[in-house]
């Protein structure tokens, strides 16, 4: 089948694999099928009305897993993409993909022991839970916005850290040979990083809104809740039990951020919106308290605090990335801004000729603002006042800026956009604060981005492409075949036969099948079914009636998976 080919960025491409469809067992088909089955039944009553229809304009088929490239031509005609993901990805490397309006799919399926729920992402989560309601424009249109919102925060390196854990605690507790020791050791490593979060990052922010919506949101009002989130459509267990008056509901607005939440767990709150629009109008509210909107010395020292590579904007036209290490500032005017390598330095977000991540390896450092002698950035002055203070190609010049700043050197180079001086590279240049030595000129050439003031400061570099173009990817990474569940061979080996079987309908075959199962004591609710579903539960075959019965009993009991097994048999009524 040939894939409808998605444009990735070059350093998101390393976490994009192919699906290996044909990894996926008669087993992982079934539970799907399962899912999916009781899922169309309980959500036709208790989803979004957009969830249904949107099943099918997106591609999600029922009775098989289905195909991500499938699901990509579908999700075109919605103006979106589909790509296929290797499990748990970085929160800004989904966001991003979600700001390309590219939907990561994780090609991963549960094993029917974790059907009811799973922490780690899955095609179910993936696929049947955040695609149907993108068909609904509303909706589609807050996932775009949000997404390039969330490519703008700033990410801390504790929130790396955190993700690292809950990956791993997720991963574990879905693998299905891990022993309570390696689920207590992850589950301890996740505390510690919890314990290591000293603020609320921005980026944690609208994970948190994230989560309350896009994951487990609830629309319409308090008495008659809707689902709609991706958390909840996915999850047999939680999406019943959300609808419970024990799970505390109230109504969305912005302070949904103030609740905080385990990946791990079935959540003790949700959040109901009136509309999707009304997601769009609270994010809005939200942006306007991030960075890359308020730039300055506030700008600055949140991504101080991060830690992580950002972007410092100046004069809405200058980049620079990098990790922000220190600046200089007087009376909340910027002077002297300093970013460890690798770093970056772009003109309306695109790279710089030469002033790339590989010329500024060990990082960047430049005076910002006004000259002492005019009062003005160099970029504000006129050619008479450039001409008084000497700033010609090969001339040495001996620039102060406030705050006893001093710059001197010779004119190396001038590049001009529009009649303004942006960057000026100087070579045997010195940089200094009163005595204290801020660049040597043994270090190499120097060069002075000009301009007045920090207007911006974001996640990540401002140009991508070329800040990552260099990166080699592993073409080995991306042949990813499916975590080995160690499902025995016998039982694997009855659902292939039982496949075969359904589509002759020989009900004295699938008995002789039945008698092979029991010779066996293969006691697996999930085969069992399978017989019922072959046979459309044809009670009036006495050994039919007997699997029924068994299934029924189980049914009974109180928990997530004999209410999924009920909801399962209420499906041949």
């Amino acid at each position: 089948m040939k894939t409808n080919k998605v444009y990735i960025p070059n350093h998101l491409k390393k976490y994009v694999v192919n699906q290996n469809y044909e990894s996926y067992t008669n087993i992982d088909h079934a539970c799907w099928r399962f899912i999916l089955k009781i899922s169309i039944d309980f959500f036709s009553e208790h989803a979004h009305s957009s969830y249904k229809e949107g099943l099918k304009k997106t591609g999600i088929t029922i009775n098989k897993i289905p195909r991500i490239d499938r699901i990509n031509q579908k999700l075109k005609k919605l103006g979106w993409r589909a790509i296929c993901v290797r499990g748990f990805i970085p929160p800004n490397a989904f966001m991003e993909f979600q700001s390309l309006k590219i939907l990561p799919i994780a090609a991963d399926m549960r094993s029917h022991k974790h059907l009811t729920y799973t922490p780690s992402p899955d095609i179910v989560h993936e696929a049947a839970g955040h695609a149907p309601i993108i068909a609904n424009k509303d909706y589609s249109d807050y996932l775009t916005y949000y997404g390039e919102i969330a490519n703008k925060a700033i990410i801390s390196n504790e929130d790396m850290n955190l993700y690292y854990a809950i990956r791993d605690l997720s991963d574990i507790k879905e693998n299905i040979n891990a022993t309570s020791k390696d689920i207590k050791k992850c589950e301890a490593n996740l505390k510690r990083a919890y314990k290591k979060i000293s603020y609320i990052s921005e980026s944690a922010c609208l994970s948190r809104m994230n989560w309350w919506t896009v994951e487990y949101g609830l629309i319409g009002s308090i008495n008659k809740p809707k689902i709609y989130g991706a958390g909840l459509l996915s999850s047999v267990a939680e999406s019943e039990n959300c609808l419970n008056k024990k799970i505390k509901k109230i109504n969305f607005d912005i302070n949904c951020i103030n609740y905080k939440y385990d990946i791990t767990e079935q959540q003790p709150q949700l959040f109901i919106t009136s509309s999707f629009k009304k997601l769009t109008k609270e994010l809005k509210k939200l942006s306007k308290k991030m960075s890359y909107k308020i730039g300055g010395l506030h700008g600055l020292k949140t991504a101080l605090k991060a830690k992580t590579l950002c972007t410092v904007e100046i004069d809405n036209q200058i980049q620079v990335s990098g990790i922000v290490e220190s600046f200089i500032s007087e009376n909340k005017e910027i002077n002297f801004v300093q970013l460890s390598g690798p770093c970056q330095i772009s003109l309306n977000q695109k790279q710089l000729s030469i002033h790339g991540p590989e010329y500024h390896s060990n990082g960047y450092s430049s005076p910002i603002g006004r000259l002492k002698q005019f009062n003005k950035s160099i970029n504000e002055l006129s050619k008479d006042e450039l001409a008084q203070l000497n700033i010609f190609k090969d001339s040495k010049v001996n620039l102060e800026f406030n705050q006893k700043i001093n710059v001197s050197g010779k004119i190396k180079k001038i590049i001009k956009r529009n009649s303004q001086i942006i960057l000026i590279t100087l070579e045997d240049c010195t940089v200094k604060k009163n005595n204290t030595i801020l660049f040597n000129k043994l270090w190499g050439s120097y060069d002075l981005v000009c301009g007045s003031k920090i207007t911006s400061v974001y996640g990540g570099a401002a140009d991508k492409k070329n800040y990552y173009k260099n990166l080699e990817i592993d073409k080995k990474y991306q042949i990813y075949n499916l975590p080995d569940k160690k499902q025995d061979v016998k039982i694997v080996n009855f659902y292939d036969e039982i496949a075969i079987l359904k589509k002759t309908k020989s009900i004295p075959m699938l008995y002789k099948l039945y008698k092979k199962v029991n010779k066996y004591s293969i006691d697996d609710w999930l085969l069992k079914y399978q017989f019922l579903e072959a046979t459309n539960c044809n009670k009036n075959i006495k050994w039919v009636n007997e699997i029924y019965n068994e299934l029924h009993l189980l049914s009974q009991n109180n928990t997530d998976l004999g209410r999924a097994v009920k909801r399962g048999l209420m499906l041949f009524r």
